[in-house]
């Protein structure tokens, strides 16, 4: 196709996209959430303070709260509000110039949810060498006549946790974050995996085990969701992001530290009445830190918001107290999440917020790509790795000790390139990490199934094998590891996003579920190669996927994100099935070719605003 004609037929698909977005949904419920007070007079905003701060027991900081919710108002503008004094812009100037200084206390909290999310990845990776032991001892022998049926059984003892995340574990962190708040479900949590982790190591039959491991997802799931939302409701706006990513690479760690505890345990003998001891230690070891988390949890603060949510006021304040450096910065976050929290409430009213997730066209695609970015998590083979790698690398003829001492260097390499992830992912943006990174995840699967082919007679197979398996963990790392959860917050409206997220975490769930489950019958039946073949295939889905329904959302205001979100899915994917091959002669041959017009006009949008990382935005 020429240029010109390249040319005019994205400008009628232009021309159809005009026709057919005749508005921006939900644009005045985003902008009222992205901050309530914007526009309000401030004589009129010191007044409502006033009142605010005299009929929730908080009179006695009446001033605070008046200079706090001017600051709030505009939070950047700080510098002309000449009610405040020079000692208070001293504070908020130090909050932006150092960002890193604050409270111990605020420390003491992201050191626990670190550890939260270690312990969600040595839940996720302590079966990994266990693997190579419990079958045999449980009566489900991965070789013999019943190799079938044994290879479905083990699948499904492996991804007993996830079949419970993804149709209870999930749904049940809403209830239980209402009544027991953030700290009661991360303690009852971490004392679910505690018990299960335990009883898992003290099972004899495999229905027995997948009933422990089945019971573990129920410290899984909520955990999972619970406390990611926990450090983005109590950490300042400046660190919030970091924070939040900070999950995915604590959880990459306890995966890490997973496969450190298999081979720890690994040389542990019987005793003469216990059979499988080193595999039962292996199961057992991640109770540990969650009996860790278990004991610190209620030392510290509890969310604000979710005080402020009971109405308990002071105790909000107390908390915020803890978690700030100043009066003045706690009255300000007091303030705005009490306003966001009443627009919540007077924008989602009586409304079915799930239904909407699919009824309205701009929910309906945030929904798909969100579910798209959830889904590619599971299918493009990372949690078959993660679990089953110990059972790979046996099959490509590494010793025990081998296996377990490569997975354990796979576990690093997913674990240390999380650290770059932290840059990429607002440099490179969601979209275009994912583009690059899907090929590349395809390639080296390919070599990984390919290298089985090698003969096993000198060290070449296993070299090969370790090589594809690492080069794909180091493509997976800055892609589709961080930016699935980054992308499901940032797609969806403020006052869906709650349900959005639920609905996300849920797909991940269940099909993590899926792929722990088929994986051993698929190596069986398909073999190395054509189970990593299979995989590989998954990754150039992925691919197309992303190319047609994925809306690059990096950066992006509210309004932006509306208008990204509006375009037609089928308007959106024939504009990019055109500029494939334009950014392939521009950015790959170098090509001089002429720009292709905009499919967004964002200059157009007018006034911008930003999510609140805050308040229970995560």
């Amino acid at each position: 196709m020429s240029v010109e004609n390249e040319k005019s037929s994205i400008k009628r698909d232009e021309s159809i996209y005009s026709k057919e977005v005749k508005h921006i949904d939900n644009v005045p419920s985003s902008v009222k959430l992205a901050n309530p007070l914007t526009g309000i007079p401030h004589d009129q905003v010191m007044e409502d303070a006033s009142a605010f701060a005299k009929s929730h027991g908080l009179g006695h900081l009446e001033q605070e709260f008046r200079k706090g919710a001017l600051v709030a108002q505009d939070p950047t503008a700080f510098e002309s509000l000449t009610q405040l004094a020079e000692e208070d812009k001293n504070v908020l100037r130090r909050e932006l110039t150092h960002r890193w200084a604050q409270p111990a206390q605020l420390y003491y909290l992201v050191i626990l949810c670190s550890l939260s999310a270690a312990v969600q990845g040595m839940d996720e990776s302590v079966i990994n060498g266990a693997n190579l032991f419990f079958p045999q001892q449980l009566g489900i022998p991965q070789t013999g006549d019943d190799s079938s049926k044994n290879q479905w059984l083990l699948g499904l003892v492996n991804g007993a946790p996830y079949l419970c995340c993804g149709i209870i574990g999930c749904w049940l962190s809403a209830p239980m974050n209402k009544y027991l708040g953030r700290r009661g479900t991360i303690f009852i949590s971490a004392f679910v995996s505690f018990v299960t982790c335990i009883w898992q190591g003290l099972t004899n039959t495999w229905w027995h085990l997948f009933i422990a491991r089945f019971v573990l997802g129920f410290g899984i799931g909520p955990k999972s969701s619970t406390v990611p939302v926990y450090a983005a409701e109590c950490a300042p706006p400046a660190i919030r992001g970091a924070l939040v990513m900070m999950w995915q690479m604590w959880t990459a760690f306890g995966i890490m530290i997973g496969t450190v505890m298999s081979l720890a345990f690994f040389n542990v003998h019987d005793t003469h009445n216990v059979h499988g001891l080193n595999w039962r230690l292996m199961l057992g070891s991640a109770g540990v830190p969650a009996l860790i988390i278990m004991s610190q949890v209620y030392f510290c603060p509890e969310s604000p918001r979710w005080l402020i949510g009971k109405g308990r006021y002071d105790k909000a304040f107390e908390s915020l107290m803890r978690l700030r450096k100043s009066p003045l910065q706690a009255a300000r976050d007091l303030y705005y999440i009490h306003v966001l929290l009443e627009a919540e409430k007077e924008i989602q009213g009586d409304r079915n917020l799930f239904v909407e997730l699919f009824t309205v066209p701009r929910n309906r695609r945030a929904t798909l790509a969100s579910t798209i970015v959830m889904f590619m998590q599971q299918f493009c083979g990372i949690n078959v790795i993660a679990y089953y790698s110990s059972n790979i690398f046996s099959q490509a003829k590494f010793t025990d000790t081998q296996a377990l001492i490569a997975s354990w260097g796979f576990g690093m390499i997913n674990w240390v390139f999380a650290f770059p992830a932290v840059w990429t992912i607002d440099t490179f943006g969601r979209r275009n990490l994912l583009l690059v990174t899907f090929p590349l995840m395809a390639v080296f699967l390919l070599l990984t199934g390919f290298s089985f082919y090698i003969p096993e007679e000198g060290h070449a197979r296993i070299a090969v094998v370790a090589l594809g398996i690492y080069l794909f963990a180091m493509a997976y790392s800055p892609g589709e590891g961080p930016v699935p959860f980054t992308y499901s917050a940032e797609a969806f409206p403020l006052y869906v996003r709650d349900v959005g997220m639920s609905w996300a975490t849920s797909v991940l769930w269940f099909f993590n579920f899926v792929v722990a489950f088929t994986f051993p019958r698929l190596l069986g039946a398909f073999r190395p190669q054509g189970a990593f073949g299979w995989y590989a295939g998954w990754n150039v889905v992925g691919f197309v996927l992303v190319l047609l329904f994925l809306p690059e959302t990096k950066a992006l205001s509210l309004e932006e994100l509306d208008q990204v979100f509006s375009v037609p899915t089928h308007v959106h994917a024939a504009y990019q099935l055109k500029a494939l091959p334009h950014n392939i002669r521009k950015y790959i041959f170098r090509m001089d070719v002429e720009p292709l017009p905009p499919l967004y006009e964002h200059e157009g949008v007018g006034e911008k605003h930003y999510a609140p990382g805050g308040a229970g935005h995560a």
